[in-house]
C-alpha cells in the first residue's frame, strides 16, 4: 500500500513538474482521483469553450447581417425611406385606432352621463313623492287609530248604558214584584179580618123582626163596605208611606208627582241616548267608509308609484340592452373600418412604386393644350358632340358616355362637420367609401407633386 502511494506520488510529481500550485493540491491524492478531478475540469472548460464559440458565431452572424443591410442601404437609399414610411404609416394607423377608440369611449361616456342625469332627475322627483305618500299613509293610520279609539269609547258608553238600563229594569221589576206581593198579603189579611168581624157581628146582633132585620142588615152592609174601603185606603197609605219614607199626605203626593217627572225625564234621557247612539253609529259608519276610501286611494297611489318604478326599471333594462347591442355594432363596424383602412393604406404603400408615365405625359399634354381655352365652352361642345354621336349611332362600343361635372376637391372640414352631425355610433357604407377615396387621393397627390416639381 505504501509502495502504491509512493508510486502515485512519483507520477504526480512528474506530471505536475511545471505547475507547482496544482502539485500541492494533488499531493496526497491517489492517481484515480486526480484523473477524475482533471477530467471534470477538462469537461467544464470544454463546455465554456463551446458556449464561447456559440456566442462568437451569433455575433459574427449578426455582424454579417448588419454589413449586408448596410451595403444594401448604401446601394439603395430608397429602401430606407420606404421602411421609414412603412413605420410611419403603421404608427399613424395605431394613432387613428387609438383616436377611434377614444371617440367611441367619449360617446359611450356621454350616453352614460345622459342616462345617469335622467335617472338622477327621476330619483329627485320620485323620493319626495314617495315621502309624501308615506306621510299620507301615516296620517291615515293616525286617523284610523283615533276613529278606533272613538269607536271603542262609543261601544263602552253603549255597554255602560245597557248595563245601567238593565239594572234599572231589574230594580223596577223587583220593586213591582215586592209591591204586588205586599198587596196580596194585605188583601188576605183584609179578607181574614172581614170574615172575623162578620162572624162576631152575627153572634152579637139579636133577632128582630123582619123589618128591623132588613134595616139592620142594610146598615151593617153599608158600614161594612165603608169600613172595608177605609181599611183598603189606610192599608194603601201605610204601604205608600213605608215605600216613600214620609208620613205627610202632601209630601206623599209630591213624591208621586216627582216620581212621574223622574220617569218622564228618564224616558227623555233614554230617547236622547238612543238618538245620540244612532248618530254615533252613523258617524262611525261614515268615518269607516272614508277610511276605507282613503286606504284604497293610498294603496292605489302606492301601487301606481310601484308600477311606475317597475316600468322605469324595465325601460332602463331595455335601454341597456339596446346600448349593449349598439356597442357591439359599433365595435364590429369600427373593427371593419380599421381593417379596411389598414388594407387600403397597405395597398397604397404597395402601389407606390408603380408609375403611370404614359398617362401622366398625356395628362400634361392635355393640360398644355387646354391652357388659354375656356373649360365651360369645351365641356358644352363635348356634350353636344357626344349627344350627336349617340343620336346618330356613331359612338364606338368601347366608349361610354359619362356626364361631365365640375370636379370639386373634397373639403375635409365639411366632411368632418357632416360626420359630426350624423350619429357617431354607425359608419355608413358611403362614408367608408368616401374615406377610402380621400386616402387614395391624398396618396396620389403625394406622388404627383414631386413629379410636377421636376417638370
Amino acid at each position: 500500500m505504501a509502495e502504491a502511494l509512493a508510486g502515485d506520488e512519483q507520477v504526480i510529481k512528474e506530471v505536475f513538474k511545471s505547475r507547482s500550485s496544482e502539485k500541492a493540491t494533488f499531493r496526497n491524492m491517489p492517481v484515480k482521483d486526480v484523473v477524475q478531478v482533471l477530467d471534470q475540469s477538462v469537461r467544464d472548460k470544454m463546455k465554456k469553450l463551446n458556449t464561447l464559440k456559440h456566442v462568437t458565431n451569433t455575433k459574427r452572424q449578426c455582424l454579417k447581417e448588419l454589413n449586408t443591410e448596410y451595403n444594401t442601404l448604401k446601394t439603395h437609399p430608397d429602401l430606407q425611406t420606404a421602411r421609414e414610411v412603412t413605420k410611419i404609416i403603421e404608427i399613424e394607423n395605431r394613432v387613428e385606432e387609438a383616436q377611434l377608440k377614444c371617440q367611441e369611449a367619449e360617446h359611450i361616456m356621454k350616453s352614460y352621463q345622459k342616462l345617469k342625469k335622467h335617472l338622477q332627475e327621476e330619483s329627485l322627483l320620485f323620493q319626495p313623492h314617495l315621502d309624501e305618500m308615506e306621510c299620507e299613509v301615516i296620517r291615515q293610520k293616525q286617523e284610523l287609530r283615533d276613529l278606533q279609539l272613538m269607536n271603542n269609547n262609543a261601544h263602552q258608553a253603549k255597554e255602560a248604558a245597557k248595563v245601567e238600563l238593565q239594572s234599572q229594569k231589574s230594580l223596577v221589576y223587583s220593586e213591582k214584584k215586592e209591591r204586588k206581593h205586599k198587596l196580596n198579603h194585605y188583601k188576605k189579611l183584609a179578607e181574614e179580618q172581614k170574615i172575623q168581624t162578620d162572624s162576631e157581628e152575627r153572634q152579637m146582633v139579636p133577632l128582630h123582626t123582619d123589618e128591623l132585620n132588613s134595616e139592620a142588615q142594610h146598615d151593617v152592609t153599608e158600614e161594612g163596605e165603608n169600613d172595608k174601603t177605609v181599611f183598603v185606603f189606610e192599608d194603601a197609605f201605610e204601604r205608600i208611606t213605608e215605600a216613600t219614607g214620609v208620613t205627610d199626605t202632601q209630601e206623599v203626593v209630591n213624591r208621586f208627582l216627582s216620581q212621574c217627572d223622574t220617569h218622564t225625564h228618564l224616558e227623555q234621557m233614554k230617547l236622547q241616548n238612543e238618538c245620540e247612539l244612532q248618530s254615533l253609529k252613523e258617524e262611525r259608519d261614515t268615518i269607516h267608509t272614508q277610511y276605507q276610501d282613503m286606504k284604497f286611494s293610498g294603496e292605489t297611489k302606492l301601487n301606481h308609484g310601484r308600477r311606475m318604478l317597475e316600468e322605469c326599471v324595465s325601460q332602463l333594462q331595455i335601454e341597456q340592452k339596446r346600448r349593449d347591442a349598439a356597442k357591439e355594432t359599433v365595435d364590429r363596424i369600427t373593427h371593419t373600418l380599421n381593417t379596411v383602412s389598414n388594407a387600403v393604406k397597405h395597398l397604397c404603400v404597395k402601389l407606390q412604386h408603380i408609375t403611370l408615365q404614359e398617362a401622366e405625359l398625356k395628362l400634361m399634354q392635355l393640360l398644355d393644350k387646354l391652357q388659354g381655352h375656356d373649360l365651360d365652352t369645351l365641356t358644352s361642345e363635348m356634350k353636344e358632340q357626344e349627344s350627336h354621336a349617340i343620336t346618330e349611332g356613331n359612338l364606338p362600343e368601347d366608349k361610354t358616355c359619362i356626364t361631365s361635372t365640375d370636379y370639386q376637391k373634397p373639403d375635409l372640414n365639411e366632411e368632418e362637420e357632416d360626420s359630426e352631425e350624423e350619429d357617431g355610433d354607425v359608419i355608413t357604407r358611403t362614408s367608408l367609401k368616401h374615406q377610402s377615396q380621400l386616402i387614395i387621393n391624398s396618396m396620389l397627390k403625394k406622388k404627383t407633386t414631386p413629379k410636377e416639381k421636376k417638370l
